[in-house]
């Protein structure tokens, strides 16, 4: 499956934006997907995924109640809504996917198989 990520920009704080992450190749409703985030100097980390076809959605506590997962099956596509966004939220966002993790590794980058190429988002003071 590819991945193709978009939406990243410069926002200012408090501000909102909507990310992207569209699926081509594969049903993407039977896949886990996945966003995570990555500033400069920092490992990657887990900001929220949608698990398998059963479609329960998993937030990291860093973001919750600012950060929303959505989906649309039908154009093979995963949305990241984030609102209420802070300077530390600065990084560069990744949609990743993978058929067959289990949910203990949902948090875990290295288990996912499919990588988008990463949108940037800056989020100024």
């Amino acid at each position: 499956v590819q991945l193709q990520a978009s939406g990243g920009g410069l926002v200012q704080a408090g501000g909102s934006l909507r990310l992207s992450c569209v699926a081509s190749g594969r049903t993407f409703s039977r896949y886990t997907v996945g966003w995570f985030r990555q500033a400069p100097g920092k490992e990657r980390e887990f900001v929220a995924a949608y698990f398998r076809s059963g479609g329960s959605a998993y937030v990291a506590d860093s973001v919750k109640g600012r950060f929303t997962l959505s989906r649309d099956n039908a154009k093979n596509t995963v949305y990241l809504q984030m609102r209420s966004l802070k300077p530390d939220d600065t990084a560069v966002y990744y949609c990743a996917a993978d058929s067959s993790l289990i949910l203990s590794s949902l948090r875990d980058y290295v288990q996912y198989d499919y990588w988008g190429q990463g949108t940037l988002v800056t989020v100024s003071s």
